[in-house]
């Protein structure tokens, strides 16, 4: 029953005595891998079929085999029951008497409610010790002579513990895990069951369904010989076990029903638009789906594995030095393609859209739409095609919102979900999830609106529908576009004027486009006013460059000796020009050329060259004009001679990070001394950057700010935490780099 121990050589391993029962595909494919990578000092297998014991000492799966299971556990500290999942009661029952009393019990079933079920059945309790688990992997071939020890090499496996378990067991059990090349998640086992029923077994149901309806056809000779290749890549999984997914189907039942009527409702209403033909529906479907599919690492509500699970750690590498020269167009203005989105879907009739912004938290403001019922084609090089339902034609969504990284979607949602019929609930990353609604939903509230947030007014957002609006006069405390223009977006559902006076002037890209789109708009001053009762009609929108992503460059050039740069098409609305009225103020060498307007929009080709920079104390009135720009700032000022003084910036620590005192940390890193005020930073210029490791703590323009700094350290910088700068510059790494900033990325993770 035994074999010879396993040679090599290799650090201690993580368990003494490992126990798989049940040695199929699964089962045996793990133990292959335990043993081969030395991860338990000896392999046991138990199965009810001796042959397969026998075979599996013989192939290397696992070191001996036991006669029953009660053996096979006893004195292990690691047990793994790899049977169906309807034979998992009986299992646990056989082996409850025989376990050790610091042993680790875990499963690889593709249900986890049934398994938790079975095992508070037997053990009468749920035992800290007791850890679920479910790799996903499979092959089409099944049984002992199937294992392959690198079958889990980069696929999920998803451990869903109690909040009591073990802590340090699940730490072994993940680095098991992960020692058999497996990326491991966490969640909650209902969720597990929810996730799965929808990703993996409805496809399943689907297919074993297709196939044998097609099956049953007179002329399926022909039918199955004239596939195409779409049709066999997707009925490949009904060749899966019938037994295993007999077993599935009956376990996670209830999660199971429930995606099945939501599917077959879906399915009724796509046969009802061929019979009728509305083909509008079909495209809306299509393209929804078409866009899900091809976004769905990053959308899709929270539902794609990588979304509720995990993110990629993104790791920006400068080399310190560099030139700064070139003829570049930045991406599409974040603002304003957000913008753009929401009102072509109010409005009535088609609008197109040129130089949308294909970042993930634009994308995710499409798709939030595309799940309220609105058919989005695109984007396509930055064209998207909107058509639009009308103000009152939004369809309640199936599920949350979900808006990423965007605090900008965020605070315009809530504005435009406030006056709808329907109830609705936004979400975003982890890093939105810490940020402060308090400042739109207080004053949303004071119109009739319902909204309930999370503890200190922090996402998610919960916004009942079916509220009626009065418009209010409402005096801004602080400067800020988002709030302004959500109070104006539910100002055209609200009965009456909605009036909102700003202590400041800030971006008016809403103003603008509500205009844009025949909404009429008074503006006096620092006051807006809007009414309800009118229409939105669609038309053509070209976003213009986002003048915060040239900012980098700006910054870039203007602290790089002989450096020469010209960026094109850039937006420069007189409410965003801040930084470049900041950066003349310090010396830079920027020349605005080539003014023209485009959809309402001034826009203009921007050269910089080096110049020389001194500190300034930046004008109050400035600040609003350049909020998003100040992190690459802070760069400038460290470059230019004397010093640089911000006051009335308090906006800066309620963004995605503190970007005050996230910026102060990182230039400490580098060697160079601030001093935080409550509302500011103070920087004295010409001091030298050093290398050094800055966290980003996720925040896009903190990363991007220290990529320009590497232009003038003296040694290379390494910044973590930058997988958020896809949400607002995904092209960012290829324009850096081809202007001559020494930057490379590295990933890992999921």
């Amino acid at each position: 029953m035994a074999r010879p121990e396993s040679s090599g050589a290799g650090s201690a391993p993580l368990f003494q005595r490992m126990a798989v029962i049940g040695l199929g595909l699964i089962g045996g494919s793990l133990a292959r891998a335990v043993r081969e990578k030395r991860l338990a000092a000896r392999v046991i297998g138990a199965d009810q079929r001796t042959d397969d014991l026998r075979a599996g000492v013989e192939l290397g799966v696992i070191d001996e085999w036991a006669p029953s299971v009660a053996e096979a556990v006893q004195g292990a500290d690691l047990v793994v029951i790899a049977v169906p999942v309807r034979a998992m009661e009986s299992v646990l029952a056989e082996i409850q008497p025989h376990l050790s009393g610091d042993v680790l019990l875990t499963d690889v079933g593709s249900t986890k409610t049934s398994f938790v079920q079975a095992v508070e059945s037997v053990f009468g309790c749920w035992p800290d010790w007791v850890i679920p688990g479910h790799p996903i992997a499979g092959s089409e071939k099944s049984g002992i002579t199937a294992a392959t020890a690198d079958l889990f090499e980069k696929h999920k496996v998803i451990l869903t513990p109690s909040e009591q378990g073990d802590t340090s067991k699940l730490r072994r059990l993940t680095e098991l895990w992960a020692g058999c090349g497996a990326m491991v998640l966490t969640m909650p086992a209902d969720r597990h069951d929810e996730v799965l029923a929808a990703t993996s077994h409805l496809p399943h149901l689907i297919a074993f369904s297709l196939v044998d309806t097609l099956a049953g056809e007179s002329d399926n000779l022909d039918i199955f010989r004239y596939a195409a290749g779409g049709f066999r890549d997707f009925t490949r999984i009904a060749s899966s076990d019938p037994i295993m997914w007999h077993d599935i189907f009956l376990s996670n039942r209830e999660a199971v029903l429930k995606v099945i009527d939501h599917f077959t409702a879906d399915l009724a209403g796509l046969r009802e638009a061929i019979d009728t033909g509305d083909g509008r529906k079909l495209l809306q479907v299509f393209s929804r789906a078409k866009a899900a599919r091809d976004h769905f690492s990053k959308m899709l509500s929270g539902q794609a594995y990588v979304t509720t699970m995990s993110q990629k750690q993104v790791t920006f590498k400068l080399q310190p030095g560099g030139s700064v020269q070139g003829d570049i167009r930045v991406p599409g203005d974040k603002s304003m393609s957000h913008r753009s989105i929401m009102l072509g879907a109010l409005a009535e009739g088609v609008t197109e859209v040129d130089g949308f912004l294909e970042g993930e938290d634009s994308l995710a403001t499409l798709q939030a739409f595309r799940d309220m019922g609105v058919t989005i084609e695109g984007p396509d090089n930055g064209h998207v095609r909107i058509h639009g339902v009308g103000l009152h034609g939004l369809q309640a969504p199936r599920a949350p919102l979900y808006l990423g990284n965007s605090g900008t979607a965020m605070r315009l949602f809530a504005g435009l979900l406030a006056g709808q019929a329907f109830d609705t609930e936004l979400t975003g990353d982890e890093s939105l999830s810490k940020r402060p609604m308090g400042r739109v939903a207080d004053p949303l509230r004071e119109m009739g609106a319902v909204i309930e947030t999370a503890e200190g007014g922090r996402p998610p957002l919960k916004i009942r529908g079916g509220q009626a609006l009065k418009g209010i006069t409402y005096r801004m405390p602080m400067a800020s576009a988002q709030v302004k223009s959500c109070l104006l977006l539910a100002g055209l559902y609200a009965e009456g004027e909605t009036v909102v006076t700003e202590p400041a002037p800030t971006r008016d890209h809403t103003e603008r486009m509500l205009q844009g789109f025949g909404y009429p708009v008074t503006r006096e001053g620092a006051t807006a006013r809007v009414r309800s009762g009118g229409k939105l009609t669609g038309g053509h929108i070209d976003v213009p460059a986002d003048i915060s992503s040239a900012a980098f460059f700006l910054v870039a050039a203007s602290i790089t000796p002989g450096a020469d740069l010209t960026l094109r098409h850039v937006g420069i609305n007189p409410t965003r020009v801040g930084v470049l009225n900041i950066l003349r103020q310090m010396g830079a060498d920027i020349t605005v050329e080539n003014e023209r307007e485009v959809g309402g929009e001034p826009v203009a080709d921007l050269r910089v060259r080096h110049a020389p920079l001194k500190g300034i104390a930046i004008p109050e009135d400035q600040v609003p004009l350049a909020i998003d720009e100040f992190p690459v700032l802070f760069i400038a000022a460290v470059c230019a001679e004397g010093q640089t003084v911000l006051t009335g910036a308090e906006e800066l620590r309620v963004k995605e990070s503190d970007r005050i005192q996230v910026m102060a940390d990182g230039l400490a890193e580098l060697g160079v001394k601030t001093t935080v005020t409550g509302d500011g930073i103070v920087i004295d210029g010409g001091q030298p950057m050093a290398s050094g490791t800055v966290d980003s703590h996720g925040d896009h323009r903190i990363a991007m700010a220290f990529s320009v700094a590497a232009l003038r350290a003296t040694g290379e910088i390494t910044i973590t935490d930058c997988a958020n700068v896809a949400t607002s510059f995904p092209n960012f790494r290829e324009l850096a780099t081809a202007v001559g900033i020494q930057l490379s990325v590295e990933e890992s993770g999921s």
